[in-house]
């Protein structure tokens, strides 16, 4: 079982998962969560239209969302929510965090605190922020690749 960080789907999306990690997503339970969609759907629709590939993206990530099971979306309830703010602050304030940074931040810890919730461990590119929620919150876990 695993869920997928946003980054996961970007990278799989641009071909640059190496083939273990393919593989590996191939053959998982795989559970998604509303946060990391939000984020695709905000990338998709920011993406400018007359561009070459725009329908192409459109169509991949559409398609992507109408295959997810409702059984297998995972989304934070408020207790995550607050949590996952009170973890987002904390770093921000210790790590020096950007405003940018900040919302990637809580992006990221209501993922991955939703998805210890879950009792599923997420997928990642993005070791660095994982491992600092981690920390704090050290009943989730995160797979790196």
């Amino acid at each position: 079982m695993l869920l997928l960080d946003t980054n996961v789907y970007i990278n799989r999306a641009a071909g640059r998962l190496e083939a273990p990690v393919r593989d590996t997503i191939d053959q998982a339970l795989l559970f998604h969560c509303s946060v990391a969609l939000a984020e695709l759907a905000v990338g998709v629709a920011n993406a400018d239209p007359s561009r070459p590939g725009w329908t192409a993206l459109r169509d991949h990530y559409s398609a992507l969302f109408a295959a997810i099971p409702a059984s297998r979306l995972v989304t934070p309830d408020p207790q995550v929510w607050a949590d996952a703010g009170v973890i987002a602050g904390m770093l921000a304030r210790t790590q020096g965090f950007q405003p940018h940074q900040r919302k990637e931040c809580l992006n990221d810890a209501l993922i991955f605190l939703a998805a210890a919730k879950a009792g599923v461990p997420v997928l990642t590119a993005n070791r660095d922020e994982f491992d600092l929620i981690q920390q704090i919150a050290p009943e989730g876990q995160f797979i790196h690749y």
